[in-house]
């Protein structure tokens, strides 16, 4: 697994309510290292069923967590954030 926060390369598989980052001691089983988590949905969250987690950081007891793909193995290097598509394509567009 990836963490979250520092992105590195940790060896937890699938998180509990207690593990954290051995590097940078963030706790691991929170929404952003979830697979449902998506900024600017209901709740922050694309499962509706999911009770509401107010600090999106730091552990919870949700029982729908499931580790956020590209959290599992290596940092996807091809991968650009949303700012950076954005800019990308205004610049296509405009250049």
């Amino acid at each position: 697994m990836i963490c979250w926060k520092c992105r590195k390369e940790i060896a937890i598989e699938k998180p509990a309510r207690g593990d954290d980052c051995p590097f940078c001691h963030a706790d691991l089983h929170v929404c952003k290292a979830c697979d449902f988590y998506e900024s600017g949905s209901h709740n922050d969250c694309r499962e509706s069923s999911a009770e509401m987690v107010t600090d999106k950081e730091r552990a919870n007891f949700c029982d729908y967590f499931l580790v956020k793909k590209n959290c599992l193995g290596k940092p996807d290097n091809d991968s650009k954030s949303k700012a950076d598509a954005a800019r990308d394509a205004f610049n296509a567009l405009f250049g």
